[in-house]
C-alpha cells in the first residue's frame, strides 16, 4: 500500500462540509471493521470524515475506501505492521508506542488543520484510545467516546469503576450472584475479565477503560455511542444516569443486513475452494468455527474441539489461523486426518460469505462482539466458547438473555470436555424443542437488528438526532 498518499486522499471536499470528524482507532482489526461501516454513516449524513490511526491498522486494510468526503490520516506506532505479540507485556508495549506517538500526532494534526482552512469540530475516538480524548480536551475541541462492546460491558465497567465498585470485592465464589441496575443477575463467570483485581495489580486495559469512566465521570451529561441497538440492550442503554448512551448499530458491514443469502458476486477474493465446498452440503448442515483474528487457543483447547467435532459427526468449515512464524496450527491435532475426511480446514474466509451461506446452520465462536453481532444479523445460531475479556459476558447475553445460542460449560480446572461441544452442537443444530426456541430466537434478532438500521429504524434515528445536535449544532431535524 502506497501511505505517502493517505494524507491528502479526498481533501478537496472537506473544506465544503458543514461538520468536519476525526475518528480516531486503535489499530486492531476488532476496532477497524465497526469504525469502517460508522464512518461511512457519518459521510451518509453529509459529515466530513478524516480517520487517523497507526500505519499497523492501515496494513491490514486490503483496499482503502474511495469515498467523496473522507481522508486519511495515518502516524507510525514503531512497528507499523510488523508487531508480534508473544505475551501480554509485549501488547502493553505496543499500546505504549501507539499512545506516545499517536498523541504527537493527533494533536500536531488538529493545529495543521485549523491553519489550513478544515478544522475539526468534533473527535471521535474508541475503547482504550481515552488519551485521544485528553488530547481533545487540551485543545477545546469536543469529543465522544464510541462503545465497539456491548452496553452491558460498558454498564458493569462503569459500576465497577463508580458507586458500584463494593460489589466487585470478595466475589470468589462462582455461585455468588451479583445484580445490578439494569443488568440480568450475573456470576463471577459472566463478568468481563480483570474486574475483579486489584486495580493496583490489573494490566493497562483496565487502567485505560478506569481512565476513560473517570473522565466521562467528570463531564456534564456526557454521551458515548454504543454499537449495540435498542431491542437488544433496551434496558442497558438506559440504566446509567449521568451518561446518556447512544444505540447506533450494529455498525457491521451492510452485505450482512440485506435480505439475501449468499450470491456468487459476494466472493471478493479467490475463496472457491470452501466456497464450492459450502455449495455441496445441504441446507443448515455446516458448522462454522473461527475464533477471531487475534485469539489465540490453546493446543489442548484445539484437540477438544477436534474431538468434538468427531463425536459429533457433522460436516464443519474450521478457521485456523496460521502460527506466527507461519506453522500450520492443525498439524499439531492428533485426529486431523479424521477431521480432513468430514470437514474442511482453512486458514482464512471472508466471514460474511460462510456466515450468509445457506449451508451453515450453527457458528462455534469466542463470541467478539463483531462476530456476534454478525451471527446475529446473519440468523445464525451460536455455541459460545468464550476465551476472555468481554466475550465471557458476550456469551452470558447470547444465552441466557437473547436465547440464541447455548454456552459451554467450563470444569473446576477451566478446561471444556470433549463431550460438551458435541452436547451444545446438538441442541444447536437438532430438531428438538430447545433448538427450534434458538432458530426463532435468531430469527427475531436478526430482524429487529435489520429493522433498526433501516432509514427510519432506531439506531438510524438515534445517530441522526447525534449528528444533527452535537455534529452539526441544530437542535431539531
Amino acid at each position: 500500500m502506497d501511505t505517502s498518499l493517505l494524507t491528502t486522499q479526498n481533501m478537496k471536499n472537506l473544506k465544503n462540509e458543514k461538520s468536519h470528524v476525526l475518528i480516531a482507532l486503535f489499530p486492531g482489526q476488532g476496532q477497524i471493521n465497526p469504525c469502517l461501516h460508522f464512518f461511512k454513516q457519518l459521510i451518509n449524513l453529509g459529515i466530513g470524515v478524516t480517520l487517523t490511526t497507526s500505519l499497523s491498522a492501515f496494513s491490514k486494510i486490503k483496499k482503502l475506501p474511495n469515498i467523496e468526503g473522507l481522508s486519511f490520516a495515518p502516524f507510525s506506532d514503531g512497528y507499523d505492521g510488523k508487531f508480534q505479540l508473544s505475551s501480554v507485556d509485549d501488547f502493553h508495549m505496543f499500546y505504549s508506542s501507539v499512545k506516545s506517538r499517536g498523541s504527537k500526532f493527533i494533536f500536531n494534526l488538529i493545529q495543521s488543520n485549523a491553519k489550513n482552512g478544515t478544522p475539526f469540530s468534533h473527535v471521535i475516538y474508541t475503547i482504550i484510545m481515552e488519551w485521544v480524548g485528553l488530547v481533545a480536551k487540551k485543545i477545546n475541541i469536543p469529543s465522544t467516546l464510541f462503545w465497539i462492546q456491548p452496553a452491558t460491558v460498558f454498564d458493569i465497567y462503569y459500576y465497577r469503576f463508580t458507586d458500584y465498585s463494593d460489589y466487585f470485592k470478595n466475589c470468589d465464589a462462582k455461585d455468588k450472584i451479583i445484580e445490578l441496575p439494569g443488568l440480568p443477575p450475573l456470576s463471577p463467570i459472566d463478568f468481563p475479565s480483570f474486574v475483579f483485581d486489584d486495580m493496583e495489580s490489573s494490566n493497562w486495559a483496565v487502567k485505560s477503560i478506569k481512565r476513560q469512566i473517570e473522565m466521562l465521570s467528570s463531564e456534564e451529561n456526557p454521551r458515548v455511542l454504543v454499537n449495540t441497538l435498542d431491542a437488544l440492550e433496551f434496558d442497558a442503554l438506559r440504566i446509567l444516569k449521568h451518561v446518556t448512551m447512544v444505540g447506533i448499530g450494529p455498525s457491521i458491514p451492510s452485505t450482512f443486513l440485506d435480505d439475501n443469502t449468499f450470491r456468487a458476486d459476494m466472493i471478493e477474493i479467490s475463496s472457491k475452494n470452501y466456497i464450492d465446498w459450502l455449495n455441496s452440503k445441504d441446507k443448515g448442515s455446516v458448522i462454522y468455527i473461527a475464533f477471531g483474528s487475534y485469539s489465540e487457543i490453546s493446543s489442548q483447547l484445539m484437540e477438544d474441539i477436534g474431538h468434538g467435532l468427531l463425536k459429533c459427526g457433522r460436516p464443519f468449515l474450521w478457521v485456523i489461523r496460521e502460527g506466527q512464524d507461519g506453522d500450520k496450527m492443525e498439524d499439531k491435532l492428533s485426529c486431523k486426518d479424521k477431521l480432513e475426511k468430514q470437514g474442511k480446514i482453512v486458514s482464512w474466509c471472508s466471514q460474511v460469505e460462510v456466515l450468509k451461506h445457506p449451508s451453515v446452520g450453527c457458528f462455534l465462536t469466542h463470541c467478539g462482539w463483531n462476530s456476534t453481532l454478525e451471527s446475529i444479523a446473519s440468523k445464525v445460531p451460536i455455541v459460545a466458547c468464550p476465551l476472555w475479556n468481554d466475550q465471557v459476558c458476550n456469551a452470558k447475553l447470547i444465552q441466557d438473555v437473547w436465547k440464541n445460542g447455548v454456552r459451554v460449560n467450563v470444569s473446576e480446572g477451566g478446561v471444556v470436555e470433549r463431550a460438551e461441544f458435541n452436547r451444545c452442537i446438538t441442541i444447536v443444530m437438532g430438531d428438538g424443542e430447545e433448538g427450534e426456541e434458538l432458530r426463532r430466537n435468531v430469527k427475531k434478532w436478526s430482524d429487529l437488528a435489520k429493522e433498526a438500521m433501516k432509514e427510519n429504524g432506531t439506531s438510524s434515528v438515534n445517530l441522526k438526532a447525534f449528528a444533527n445536535e452535537i455534529l452539526l449544532g441544530y437542535n431539531e431535524y
